[in-house]
């Protein structure tokens, strides 16, 4: 028994769960699986809908060996795969999303991000210190780092002046005060009584909030016919907490970068990029997800280097070795660097590959990968297959990669459904 969980847990490991796959391409081939292996497994296919081809002839159920069928995606739907070891021991089961190949024009180009929040967040506490003792009001109320306070007395909260000076005003008047709290996605009522501070002469309830943020990144892909565009890579969190930002009026505008700080091991380098406002603005934000930030675009965008939309590659077609990225690193001029694919981790989180520059001119500039390259488009074999998400602090050289996969899925532009309806 305790052999049979283990070779299960083996494969849970190697294959996904689920398997997004385009239309026309071989389910077989679409895994990775050692040779030998390949010779030893059975699989049985289950569709609603007659969405498998076998040698021309359309199926809802079939059984093969893949060594000697190839069973083809033949139009849109969901269908289920089981794998059975030697025909008969059943060792993983996943659901296979059969989709229309989408095709992206990719970015490169560096965008401004503007992201005001739900209500202000609490960022860290502030000891509120009198006639020598320390208080943490807030505390006592139960309110922790990464909640968002939504309103006070009813009211709901804009900026942090505004809390700042309600806050100040009740605690003159002797009055408490009510916070609607939200915690992860329960929202609760905090009773707190404010307490003057020797330091600042105010009355404080011991908070750091913040209710925006700005920062530079790279536009990573634009879908011409729905105007959704993906940029970052990585969710925007708050610097100080580490919480993920809900945003409620993002934008991104257009920026420029007026120089750089050069990576060194144990020291991160950066873009520094300047953009106007609200005169630049050419999209929204509707979603911040640890897999970019994603929202419509005003406009189209251009690519000196792709002009016409190229095709997202799913993760079964990225392979180790060559690769490029498109990024600005003076002005708003986008350019190429090459780049080689090192590994590709197992599904899981935002750091599905991981990826070393090896353009000289690139580490010359930069000494690698720096801030604000994230979100810069990773391109192979005519097909963009990810975005830059981190730099290893001890190596700027090499980084982290995201799958274009799994931007899709976040952008809700990878699914059978909304593709089908969505093709030419």
């Amino acid at each position: 028994m305790a052999s049979f969980i283990t070779l299960n847990a083996y494969w849970h490991c190697l294959l996904p769960a689920k398997l997004n796959i385009n239309v026309g391409d071989n389910l077989v081939s679409s895994l990775d699986l050692p040779g030998p292996v390949k010779q030893n497994i059975i699989f049985d296919l289950n569709s609603v809908s007659e969405s498998l081809s076998i040698k021309g002839n359309h199926h809802h159920n079939f059984t093969c060996n893949p060594a000697t069928s190839l069973p083809i995606a033949s139009k849109p739907g969901q269908l289920e795969m089981q794998l059975r070891l030697f025909g008969l021991l059943p060792i993983h089961r996943m659901m296979v999303n059969v989709v229309e190949p989408l095709n992206v024009i990719p970015g490169g180009q560096s965008v401004g991000v503007l992201l005001h929040t739900e209500g202000v967040m609490v960022v860290g506490e502030a000891a509120v210190e009198k006639n020598g003792r320390t208080f943490f009001p807030a505390r006592s109320a139960g309110i922790e780092v990464g909640d968002l306070i939504l309103k006070i007395n009813g009211s709901k909260i804009t900026s942090e002046n505004q809390l700042q000076e309600i806050v100040d005003q009740c605690g003159r008047q002797g009055r408490d005060i009510t916070l609607l709290i939200k915690h992860g996605n329960k929202k609760r009522l905090a009773q707190i009584t404010p307490v003057l501070c020797d330091k600042t002469d105010r009355y404080r309830i011991g908070l750091f909030i913040k209710n925006s943020t700005a920062g530079v990144g790279t536009l990573t892909f634009y879908e011409p016919r729905t105007k959704t565009y993906g940029a970052l890579g990585h969710v925007i969190a708050d610097f100080d907490s580490g919480h993920k930002l809900n945003p409620v009026d993002g934008k991104i505008v257009e920026a420029t970068v007026k120089g750089i700080h050069l990576g060194k091991k144990g020291s991160p380098g950066e873009k520094l990029g300047i953009f106007k406002g609200n005169s630049d603005i050419i999209g929204n934000i509707e979603k911040n997800t640890i897999c970019g930030i994603f929202g419509r675009l005003q406009r189209g965008i251009d690519n000196p280097y792709y002009n016409k939309p190229m095709p997202i590659a799913m993760r079964y077609q990225v392979k180790k070795g060559q690769a490029e990225i498109l990024t600005v690193l003076d002005g708003n001029k986008i350019e190429k660097f090459n780049i080689k694919i090192l590994d590709i981790l197992p599904a899981g989180n935002n750091k599905d590959l991981i990826i070393k520059v090896t353009d000289q001119e690139l580490l010359r500039r930069t000494g690698g990968i720096i801030q604000g390259m994230s979100g810069s488009p990773i391109i192979q074999n005519g097909r963009l297959i990810g975005a830059v998400t981190h730099v290893f602090i001890n190596d700027p050289a090499k980084g982290y990669g995201v799958l274009a996969e799994n931007m899709l899925i976040e952008a809700n532009l990878l699914n059978a459904k909304h593709m089908k309806k969505n093709a030419a």
